[in-house]
């Protein structure tokens, strides 16, 4: 038996959720030739570190424009997210890469998950993916075609 969606929220709250999708899926591709947070940080001049750091920016600030009534399970502390991106964005020189190498592997997949999990909640949900696959920008999300034609 299938849970019945009682809200159908906002659509505008897909390309927020989206954009940190990709995001998420970006960071993955960044760290996948690194065992280890040193490695990651220096390595390519500290390229790969600091494209994961703005990517992390950005997730923080699209965390902040989803609707509330989403962002409901305690897996996650919702509210770190932004604050993490405060952090970063107003510290920049006291980045801690071990503290960005755990945020990647210990708190992305769990994000990852919880932003799928959101989207059949979110009012036009097929259409806002179909739109967004067609674009080069979001081209590592494919894997929301086959969910959504479920």
């Amino acid at each position: 038996m299938q849970k019945k969606i009682l809200y159908m929220f906002d659509s505008k709250n897909m390309l927020h959720i989206l954009t940190i999708l990709e995001a998420i899926e970006k960071i993955f591709i960044y760290i996948s030739d690194f065992e280890d947070e040193e490695e990651f940080y220096f390595a390519n001049k500290q390229l790969n570190f600091n494209a994961t750091v703005n990517l992390l920016i950005a997730i923080g600030e699209e965390n902040k424009k989803i609707d509330d009534g989403l962002k409901i399970s305690k897996k996650i502390r919702w509210k770190n997210i932004s604050a993490m991106r405060d952090k970063i964005s107003h510290n920049y020189r006291g980045i801690d890469e071990s503290m960005v190498w755990e945020i990647i592997n210990e708190y992305l997949p769990t994000l990852k998950k919880l932003l799928i999990e959101m989207i059949p909640k979110i009012k036009d949900n097929k259409l806002y993916i179909d739109k967004a696959l067609q674009t080069d920008y979001y081209k590592e999300l494919d894997y929301l075609r086959l969910k959504s034609n479920k």
